[in-house]
Formats: C-alpha cells, sequence, structure tokens
C-alpha cells in the first residue's frame, strides 16, 4: 500500500517523515472498525480475521485504512458463537479467552481493535494493559478520569491533539479490551459510538462495573496482581503461527 501501514508510519517511519497527524489517527480508527464490522456484519459468512494489528492495517494514498493480511482468518456461520482452533495470532494482541481456551469470536477481533486503539494514541508497540488490573501507580482509568491524557498521548504529536477526542479514543479502547468478551461491543457498535452515537451512555455503564469489580477484586484478593499482561507487540508464540504484514 502506499503508505504502509499504521505500525510502520507510528514507528518504521524514515528520517524527514512527518508523524501521523491526529486527524489521521482519528480517520484511520473510523476507517478500520468500519472495515472489521463490514467483515462481520456484511459478507456471506462471518470473517473473523484473528490478527488485529497495527501492522496489518493497511495506508492508501489518502491514509484510508484497510485491513490487511489475511493469512490467519477463519469463516463462521451467523448462528454459531466461536470456533475453536489452535492459538495463533501476535503477543499482545491476543484476547485472553483466546487463549486460554483456544475459542476465538468477533469479540477476538475487537479486542485487537482496542490493542491497536491504543497504539495509535500512544505511538507505543502493545501498551501494557496490566494497569487496568492491578498498580501502585495511576491506573489508566484514572488517568482518563483525571484527565492526565498527555502522560498517555505519543510525544511526536507534539500536543497537536483534541483532548476530547483522545479521550473518547482511550475509552473505546478501554471498552474493547474487557477482559469478559461478552462485555465488549460488537465492531458495529464501535463505529455507532466512534461517530458520535451511545459512547457516553456505554462508558457511564462500564465504569461504574469497573469500579464495583475493583473493589470486589481488592477486597477478595488485596495482593493479587494482574491475570495476564501485554508485552511488546514483536513477542510470540511460535514464528510459524505469527502473521505478518504482506
Amino acid at each position: 500500500m502506499a503508505n504502509g501501514s499504521v505500525a510502520s508510519c507510528l514507528r518504521g517511519r524514515g528520517e524527514g517523515n512527518p508523524a501521523l497527524d491526529w486527524p489521521k489517527r482519528k480517520h484511520i480508527a473510523l476507517g478500520s472498525a468500519r472495515g472489521l464490522a463490514y467483515l462481520h456484519d456484511h459478507c456471506q459468512q462471518k470473517i473473523m480475521h484473528r490478527d488485529v494489528k497495527a501492522a496489518n492495517i493497511l495506508l492508501d494514498e489518502e491514509y484510508e485504512a484497510v485491513v490487511g493480511d489475511f493469512g490467519l482468518a477463519k469463516l463462521m456461520n451467523y448462528n454459531d458463537s466461536h470456533v475453536t482452533t489452535a492459538v495463533r495470532g501476535t503477543m499482545g494482541h491476543i484476547a485472553p479467552e483466546y487463549l486460554s481456551t483456544r475459542k476465538s469470536s468477533e469479540k477476538t477481533d475487537v479486542f485487537g481493535y482496542g490493542v491497536m486503539l491504543l497504539e495509535l494514541i500512544t505511538g507505543q508497540r502493545a501498551f501494557d494493559l496490566a494497569r487496568l488490573a492491578n498498580d501502585d501507580d495511576i491506573m489508566l482509568l484514572d488517568w482518563v478520569k483525571e484527565k492526565k491524557l498527555e502522560s498517555l498521548v505519543d510525544e511526536e504529536l507534539e500536543r497537536n491533539y483534541v483532548d476530547e477526542e483522545v479521550e473518547q479514543l482511550i475509552k473505546m479502547a478501554l471498552l474493547c479490551t474487557q477482559s469478559s468478551a461478552m462485555e465488549r461491543p460488537k465492531m458495529s457498535e464501535v463505529v455507532r459510538m466512534l461517530e458520535g452515537d451511545g459512547l457516553a451512555e456505554r462508558w457511564e455503564e462500564w465504569q461504574k462495573e469497573e469500579i464495583s469489580r475493583h473493589d470486589f477484586n481488592y477486597q477478595a484478593y488485596p495482593q493479587a496482581g494482574p491475570d495476564w499482561l501485554i508485552p511488546d507487540s514483536d513477542s510470540s508464540i511460535e514464528n510459524e503461527y505469527l502473521s505478518s504484514p504482506r
């Protein structure tokens, strides 16, 4: 593709090439969501990509997002809830239920999309989502509540972004990377929320549930750490299992 991938634009630019500006990042977030929603809801059979990551979101001449590399994709009937396969994909982008049960569904793609959103916002490889579970430092949720967005946003943007839009994308990423697949939105819902319909209500509902869940876990298991960590995007299960951008 003319402009490579999201990953190459964020971290593999040649010297002198400008960083992705904020309007482009926001446009990519919506475009890739629409692409995944089409795969999930508008094909003869549901198509699960199973390796959604910044390296597999390609960019054309106008920086329109194109979902690429279908090497790990699976077809699924619309009346089926999941498929069971050997775990394939890129560590850091694989949903926890897929790792633990080998069951993948459209919500597996939603999780990968949420991690990709965090990459778009931070400019980093797969973000350390352990902060959501338990950390002595300020958790990501607290940063959103306290408007401490500067600590999260890619320094290469040089503060040229709209705080409210960054906050919206972070909220969307958190909704998409919930540990429970059932609680994640469908990609069609993600598109609607990115277009301005329903994000505030969905976020308020999730925030109440997350605070209640965190309080319960702390009381029951005060010394417990996170169940799983998100390592660097380059980490792998096995090289032959990984899908790389074409």
